[in-house]
């Protein structure tokens, strides 16, 4: 039963934080020294806006004030080097004060206006979510 359970995809979601300046707030992963969304794998019993909710809390310390809009679901085996996830992505309001409160994977968090993005490569497939973002698409992939 467990290797049934295991060869299937894991859910998983990334959510672009806008500031009320309208700046994006990223995380710098522990795990890879790259800047990401933040986000992670939604909980059993959990629905996804409560995934958005507390992936948000734990690992920026800011408050989800509304989710403003379905960015895509992005599904390719190859978009995470550790397992085969299905990422929602959404766009969300956000408020409060950047802290860092998982340790374990979050070593910095910065907002960023947007047209002074990070210039090296995000972490995961963050770049083309955040490409899709920028063009105002709905994007299943």
């Amino acid at each position: 039963m467990l290797g049934v359970i295991f060869r299937h995809p894991i859910p998983g979601t990334s959510i672009i934080p806008i500031l009320p300046d309208g700046q994006i707030v990223l995380i710098r992963r522990r795990d890879n020294g790259r800047w990401a969304l933040p986000g992670g794998i939604v909980d059993w019993g959990e629905d996804v806006p409560s995934a958005v909710r507390r992936e948000l809390m734990e690992e920026t310390g800011l408050e989800l004030v509304n989710i403003r809009r379905l960015v895509g679901v992005y599904s390719s085996p190859d978009r995470d080097p550790r397992i085969h996830s299905i990422c929602i992505v959404v766009e969300a309001e956000v408020q409060g004060k950047m802290e860092i409160q998982d340790t374990l994977e979050v070593m910095e968090i910065q907002a960023f206006p947007l047209n002074s993005l990070p210039p090296e490569q995000l972490s995961h497939d963050h770049n083309r979510q955040l490409q899709d973002y920028f063009k105002g698409l709905t994007t299943l992939a």
